[in-house]
Formats: structure tokens, sequence, C-alpha cells
């Protein structure tokens, strides 16, 4: 740089560095700005060598860009430096307003730090500002003018054309220099982080869109039914879309199906199923209605789906028809509790029917309970359940200090009274059947012949019975009948009209064979336990049957 005395030379320096500040706008990178930033420095600020040394996201500081010396070039770049050591440089010599200066009588104590550097020996000075080849002159750069925000880079000059030291107009010049590059280097980073943002934004929204057309041809052509439903507010479980697959399943085209929920599609004995399927991840097998007016049965699965991160979720659902698994169930549970040769429910399924009916707490004995305690009652407790401050349970034996507890919601089953009397009681009659001559005829005309007057039998036996009444097999040629909400004349009518029901003759491959029939009326009551009230019935039917002549039972054939 020429001497600062000379106002033309001033002048043009200003010129240049206006050139080469405006060069710095112009770089189309991160690393050409580096790489103008010093070649500025060269051509602008009259140096002949310099050097841009960048603070990396760790802190240390790399030599980004030489310029003025390929041997430079090939020794100090892309090498770094520490941070300690560079502040360490930054923190000694002579301030020139923002710029740090290190002369050679001080800078020696630098030559083993790890800071990439270019200096060679030389004579001394021959007068006062004459540059000297060890001397260090550095331009530190921030993020906000007067050093008063984060370092961003330090510009490192040396060799001045003139062989001067800068003076009061080259420092400045320097100075405006560092300001204007470390402008120039954080709009460049800005630039290269906005495109490394715009692509991978492209990127993104490209696997968003291969993650949208996987999800549609995941959804449409899956081989099992799949829906998407509202979550939340007024329209929850409103079916937003539906695959092909479950449309052919239930029927119904994809139009129609939005005006839906699965609510509305599901059987009425399935709905409490339904509504306590969790909505997240929860899992329900229960059958859906056909366009047509029947029933499949389904496997339903669900799971929660985000349009965004933040955005409005819906319900996945896949639907699995498990029409045949279920049917192969039901075919298995029905073999299980039903005769295999009438199709009546058999022994181990009546005694579950009867036992689900009785409890072990005989009907009258939480009523006597209450009553005994309860005495004349309390005038502070209209309903008995006090007695003289105490709780009514106190004085009962096993039920001191309990809590009453007057409804259990169980109906109690009794017997209605024996004998002529009848009060209009209603209870659970047990009609226990025992088919008389049937021996006869599997001995006379093979066991063929005796199942098919089983088959028969039961035919006529569940003909012969209300809706809601129970026929079952016991086993052999034993049947039972569970028929509620009878008095014991109702009782009797019924087993005179079983028995008429039986005796006509039963065609059987062109033969005509009849059977009579002896019942045996026992009722179910609390307190028994099935095998009771089955025992029960058999032993009135064994009185029954003695009472009455071989004769009248003997089946003809």
């Amino acid at each position: 740089m020429e001497t600062e005395s000379e106002p033309y030379v001033r002048l043009a320096t200003l010129r240049q560095l206006h050139q080469v500040v405006a060069e710095l706008n112009t770089a189309r990178s991160l690393a050409d700005t580096l790489q103008t930033v010093a070649d500025g420095a060269i051509n602008g600020l009259g140096y002949e060598l310099a050097a841009v040394n960048l603070v990396r996201p760790d802190g240390d500081l790399v030599v980004a860009a030489v310029a003025g010396s390929a041997g430079a070039e090939a020794l100090m770049a892309g090498r770094v430096g520490s941070r300690s050591s560079w502040e360490r440089r930054l923190s000694m010599g002579e301030r020139w307003g923002e710029l740090c200066f290190i002369p050679h009588t001080e800078g020696w104590v630098l030559d083993d730090d790890d800071v990439p550097q270019w200096h060679t020996a030389g004579p001394a000075p021959r007068f006062p500002d004459e540059w000297h080849p060890m001397d260090r002159l550095f331009a530190p750069m921030y993020t906000a003018a007067n050093g008063s925000g984060e370092l961003l880079g330090v510009i490192s000059v040396d060799r001045p054309r003139n062989g001067r030291r800068p003076g009061a107009w080259g420092q400045e010049a320097l100075q405006m220099y560092a300001f204007q590059s470390a402008i120039a280097i954080s709009n460049a980073r800005l630039r290269a982080n906005m495109q490394r943002a715009l692509v991978r934004l492209e990127r993104e929204q490209q696997a968003l869109r291969a993650s949208e057309e996987s999800f549609r041809q995941a959804f449409e052509y899956a081989p099992s039914g799949m829906a998407v439903a509202e979550m939340g507010g007024d329209q929850h479980g409103r079916l937003l879309r539906t695959n092909d697959a479950l449309c052919r399943l239930l029927g119904r085209p994809a139009s129609g199906m939005r005006r839906y929920s699965f609510s509305d599609l599901v059987h009425p004995e399935d709905i409490g199923t339904l509504l306590r399927t969790s909505a997240e991840g929860g899992r329900a097998e229960l059958r859906l209605a056909r366009r047509d007016g029947t029933y499949v049965w389904v496997s339903l699965r669900n799971s929660v789906v985000a349009d965004t991160a933040d955005g409005p979720r819906f319900l996945l659902t896949h639907v699995e028809d498990i029409e045949e698994r279920k049917r192969h169930e039901l075919q298995l549970a029905h073999r299980a509790s039903h005769d295999s040769l009438t199709g009546l429910p058999n022994s181990a399924e009546l005694r579950a029917r009867l036992g689900a009916r009785l409890c072990s707490r005989p009907a009258g004995s939480m009523a006597d309970a209450y009553a005994s305690a309860a005495g004349a009652g309390d005038p502070r407790d209209p309903h008995g359940f006090r007695a003289n401050g105490k709780e009514p349970f106190d004085g009962i034996d096993g039920f001191e200090g309990k809590a009453p507890v007057p409804f259990d919601h169980h109906v109690h089953l009794v017997a209605p009274p024996d004998g002529p009397a009848d009060d209009g009681s209603k209870g659970l009659a047990v009609l226990f059947c025992d088919l008389d001559g049937f021996k006869s005829i599997n001995d006379r005309f093979g066991h063929n012949t005796g199942d098919a007057v089983l088959i028969e039998v039961a035919r006529r036996l569940t003909s012969g019975v209300r809706d809601g009444d129970t026929v079952a097999r016991l086993g052999g040629d034993e049947f039972v009948v569970l028929a509620d909400g009878l008095g014991t004349a109702d009782a009797q009518d019924l087993a005179v009209r079983l028995r008429n029901a039986i005796i006509p003759p039963i065609r059987v491959e062109g033969r005509a064979v009849r059977v009579g029939a002896s019942f045996g009326i026992g009722w179910a009551s609390c307190g028994m336990s099935a095998e009771e009230v089955l025992e029960s019935a058999d032993q009135r039917m064994y009185v029954e049957k003695r009472s009455r002549s071989k004769a009248n039972r003997r089946a003809a054939g």
C-alpha cells in the first residue's frame, strides 16, 4: 500500500477496496466467498500474502483460503489451529482498533503453537515503521459490528507491498474490509444453509410422496379390508376411506361406505364388544353387516396415524375376514356342548345352564337375616337396615360388623309349594324324562333304529316346549327339560303334553315303533347345586315310573 500522505493514492485504494467488496457479494458459494476474501486482501489492500481462518463448529479455526503464494497455500490450506492458540494470539501485541498487530520482537513466543503460518526470518528493520518478515497482523471477523458479536474467523495478512507497517488509513481500510468480509461470509453461510435446507426439504417431500404412494398402493391393493376413519370430534368414527377388499367383503360401494361408521354396521349383539375396543391399538372380533343383510365375522385392529406432526389424527382400521375360522370355532364349541346324535345340549351344557341360574345362598336366607337383625325397625331407618344403633348383621354368625348387601342383582329361584295347594307362585321346572321300552327296540331292531327313535323324540320334545326353554339329552334315553316361569299345575300339564307327543308311532325304515315316557318334575331353588336339582327330578321320575303298571309303560313295535 502506498504512503497515506498522498490523497490520490488513498482514493485509488478506496476504489480498489470498493471493487473487492463488490466482488464479495457476487461469490456463488461459501468456498468462493472465502477465496474472494483472501484475494481481496491482495488485490485491494496491497498485501502480498493473506489467509482466511474460519471458525469451525467445534470452535477451532481452519485455514479455509490462502492467496498470494502457492507454496503458502500448499503448506497451510485445510490445516487447523486450536481455539486456545488463536485466543492467545488475539490477546497479545498492539491493538489497532479491532486489529491485532504482533511485532517480530514478541512473535517469537508463537513459533511453537499449532496455528498454521508462513513466516521467514529477515534482517532487523532499517527504519521505525519498516515491516519485518516475522511481524504478524490479524483482522478478526465478528458476526456483529465493533467486535461485540461471536468470532466468525480471522484474516491474517503479511508483507505489505510498500514494505511498511500500515498507518491509520491502512489500518482503517483493513478493519473495514474485515467487517464487510464477515457480512459476506455470514450471508454465504446463510445461503448455503438455505440451499441445504431446500435440498433436504425436497428430499423429504420426495420421500413423503413416495411414502404416500406406497401407503396408497398398500391400502388400495391390500388383500384384506382397510379403512381410515375420523378420530375425535362430532364425526368420530365416520369412515373417510375404504379399500376395495373391504367393499367387496361387505358388498358395498366405496361411495356408500362414507355414510357409515363401524358402529352403524356392527351386529347389535356386538355393539358392546366394539365399544370396549380401545381406539389406540384395540382389537375386536365381531360381525359386520353386508349389503344383503347377512353378517360376516371379522377381526378389527386399530392404529392411530397423524396427518402431520401436530395435525389431525385418524384411525386406521385393518379388517380381516375370519368367517371360516369363526364358523369352525363355533362348530367346535357346539360339538363340545351339544349331543352329536340329536343336536340337543348335552349333559355338560345342561349343568352349565342350570348352574348359571343358581346361587349358593338359599333364596329366603338374606331376607330372614335382615328381618331378625332389624327387629321392629328403627324410626331413623325405615328400611330396617339398622336396629338399636347396630348393623343388621350383628349377632348373626359369620356376619358380625358387616355392611348389608340388600341387592345382589340376582333373581333367586324358589320352588312353588308342594302338594295340592297352589299359591300361584312360579319357578324353574326341571322335567326329567326317561323313555319306556327303548331298550327292547335297540335289542330287536338294532342301534340304527334306536338312534332314529332318539332323534325323533328329541324333535318332538323340542317342538312341544316354548322358545327359551331348554331340551337336553342327559345320556342314553334320558332327556331333561328346563322350563322357567311355571307353576305346579303348569309343569304337570307340560309333562302330560310331552308324554302324549312321544307316544305316537315312529316310522323307521318302513317299520312303526313306539316308546313311552316317564316324567319326574323337580324344581330348581337357590341353595341347591345343579346335581341336587337333577337328582331330585330323577328320583321323582322313578317314583312316577313305578306308580304306573308295566303294561302302561311297555312300548309296542
